[in-house]
């Protein structure tokens, strides 16, 4: 299952590293939010993707049901980091998210150009419980899955927020998310 919400061209994101505040229908930059499930190959997770706001804040949110049957076990959102060009991370450190969830454990993948298989990614960790809080993650802190070259940021394609591995309700609201340095 794939869902688009938003749409636009790419505009060079935001000086400031900004990626998306949520705050209208597409990213800085100009590239849409997508809803990506286990059902692409045959899992039978399901999942939804809806912008709202809570406490004064705009977000993007992703819930659903992850299930290990079938061989699945993920839902994601995710976004591409430029069309058809790369985007070129050097001068960040690393990533930021103000969150918000039920607990449980979510990944960040980064998908770069070394990554031509849908289950290559690079992975990081991060609990979002149920106060706002803001993230960080290093790139260093980025591990690769099923590939060997190390994480490249100045070829990064993809980004995706992930509920994957094991089965769990996923509920995680996004406030921000962008490069920090």
């Amino acid at each position: 299952m794939t869902t688009v919400l938003g749409a636009g061209t790419v505009s060079g994101g935001d000086p400031d590293g900004l990626i998306d505040d949520f705050a209208d229908g597409q990213s800085r930059l100009g590239t849409p939010w997508r809803l990506v499930t286990d059902q692409v190959m045959g899992g039978v997770s399901t999942g939804r993707m809806a912008r709202s706001e809570q406490d004064g804040r705009s977000l993007l949110c992703m819930t659903g049901d992850v299930s290990l049957a079938n061989n699945g076990g993920f839902v994601q959102v995710n976004l591409d980091l430029g069309t058809p060009a790369r985007l070129d991370a050097s001068t960040y450190t690393g990533i930021r998210l103000v969150v918000r969830g039920n607990g449980e454990v979510y990944n960040l993948h980064l998908k770069t150009a070394a990554t031509t298989m849908p289950w290559q990614s690079y992975r990081a960790e991060f609990v979002a419980d149920d106060t706002w809080r803001e993230v960080r993650l290093p790139f260093a802190a980025f591990t690769p899955h099923r590939l060997v070259p190390a994480l490249d940021v100045t070829r990064l394609k993809r980004l995706g927020i992930v509920a994957i591995g094991r089965a769990m309700q996923a509920e995680l609201c996004v406030d921000e998310i962008g490069f920090y340095r």
